[in-house]
């Protein structure tokens, strides 16, 4: 799995967007080739109706803390944008898309078409059959933190998925297949990775690295010149 994706979460006033539930809080994650990059959306929402407090018990949310919030149809296109055409991965994603295209339709909006939809639910109980499948316990599955999860807040359900998303497509070893097949032959192949959105500062001194360059160039063919990923200094003209 490759390119952008968006890992996404909707709170909400209840269980039916047909019924006259609401969205409360969108919660969306960038991840590139399953690696989030440090963008991300929250946005919390007027749902102009009431919360029932059974909701407000799991979500946190009331309506004395949303009525000042804006409204979905200002925030639309502010949501669209960031997501712009891509991949929405999101747990039971049938929920999250029903509320999602209830509300672009009540703004006059094209609904998101369902094959654009990644359900991690579904891949779950695919990949571990009769085993549960919600958020929480995959998250203990594959040994992720729930500290931050006081409360379901979309965002915070958002990156938690990301990182279960990431254990459901191989992990962050799922890349490296080092051996490449041709025939009957084989060759060391290394995968190519995206480069990070901002490049990290180096951490070592302009000295430390003018002493490692002195320390390997006194080696005797290093094995990372033998394959090519740092070409030999030329030898000194006489």
């Amino acid at each position: 799995m490759t390119g952008r994706q968006i890992i996404f979460d909707t709170e909400t006033t209840g269980l039916s967007p047909q019924g006259g539930d609401r969205v409360t809080e969108l919660g969306c994650v960038e991840v590139i080739d399953l690696i989030p990059t440090g963008k991300d959306l929250r946005i919390l929402i007027n749902p102009e109706r009431d919360i029932p407090a059974e909701v407000t018990e799991v979500t946190g949310h009331t309506w004395e803390m949303l009525k000042d919030e804006p409204v979905f149809a200002k925030i639309v296109d502010q949501f669209l944008d960031f997501v712009q055409d891509s991949e929405l991965v999101a747990h039971n994603a049938g929920f999250d898309m029903g509320f999602i295209n209830m509300e672009l339709k009540r703004c006059g909006k094209p609904v998101i078409d369902p094959a654009r939809f990644i359900d991690t639910a579904a891949m779950a109980r695919k990949k571990y059959p009769g085993a549960p499948a919600s958020l929480d316990a995959l998250c203990k599955r594959f040994d992720i933190s729930l500290t931050s999860r006081t409360k379901h807040g979309a965002l915070i359900d958002a990156y938690l998925l990301a990182e279960v998303y990431l254990e459901l497509n191989g992990g962050r070893e799922q890349g490296l297949s080092f051996i490449a097949r041709s025939g009957d032959a084989q060759a060391v192949t290394y995968p190519r990775r995206s480069p990070r959105p901002q490049p990290l500062a180096p951490l070592s001194t302009d000295a430390e690295r003018a002493a490692h360059l002195a320390f390997i160039s006194e080696m005797d063919d290093p094995l990372w010149t033998q394959l090519g990923l740092v070409k030999p200094k030329a030898e000194p003209a006489d």
